[in-house]
């Protein structure tokens, strides 16, 4: 339809296709999600797909404009920065809008015993000092950071997979795609007798169990800080986002 807008989801999170979802359906919208393509057999969300990467900032500015892109929203996970920065850069060369629809950070609670760390490398030296048996939720690509490491045995969870063996002396993986309940998260420690967990602060409510059990089990956790990102406009929900979506069209 010739006043039809067109709406660019950089996706890859569960509110991402949610959003996708709410809003596929809109009269005179055309949501488009773009997904990097890391994730094996990824959930579908409603409208189109998109899969593969920009090339850059400026890749993706060229996207907007040959695409004829009129509105911008960054769902993407919170360690994903360099498609946040991209993103930034894009709109601000094109004139686009942008939202970006960001979880909020798990907060600390009476009981928790966080042990949080800017990078990975630094982990891989704190873990040994914390325990020997890990529950390590990172991601698949972040598992170099602890590799030929001694004296810790790692449980790992993935969405799919991996293509090759990670390279940890001592493992066992476990294939697993949220939400997760904390009962059986905290029977997962248990029956593995976990006594260190090392995660990124992903925040929201789908991986949030482990940390709920780690409570409760009295387990020191490890987190990841979230990385810096350029400022941009930001939602915390769905309904905001789809409240901003409207705004946007008038």
């Amino acid at each position: 339809m010739p006043d039809s807008r067109r709406l660019l989801i950089l996706g890859g999170t569960g509110e991402a296709r949610q959003l996708a979802d709410a809003l596929a359906a809109r009269d005179s919208l055309t949501v488009i999600t773009s997904l990097a393509g890391r994730t094996v057999a990824p959930l579908r969300p409603a409208g189109e797909l998109r899969i593969g990467g920009f090339g850059g900032g400026e890749g993706l500015a060229g996207y907007l404009r040959s695409a004829k892109i009129d509105l911008v929203i960054d769902a993407t996970h919170p360690y994903a920065a360099a498609i946040s920065r991209h993103a930034v850069a894009a709109t601000d060369a094109t004139g686009r809008p942008l939202l970006r629809l960001e979880r909020a950070a798990w907060q600390a609670e009476a009981g928790d015993h966080w042990i949080e760390v800017d990078s990975l490398a630094a982990a891989a030296l704190v873990a040994p000092s914390l325990g020997r048996r890990a529950f390590l939720t990172i991601g698949v690509k972040e598992l170099a950071a602890f590799a030929e490491m001694p004296g810790i045995w790692f449980l790992v969870r993935l969405v799919a997979a991996p293509e090759e063996p990670p390279p940890l002396l001592s493992y066992d993986i476990i294939l697993g795609r949220g939400p997760f309940a904390t009962e059986a998260e905290r029977a997962l420690l248990r029956e593995h007798r976990i006594d260190l967990i090392i995660a990124k602060n992903s925040g929201g409510t789908a991986t949030h169990g482990k940390i709920v059990a780690a409570r409760e089990l009295g387990l020191p956790v490890m987190l990841l800080r979230r990385p810096t990102v350029p400022p941009a406009e930001t939602a915390g929900s769905i309904e905001q986002a789809v409240a901003w979506v409207g705004k946007a069209l008038g």
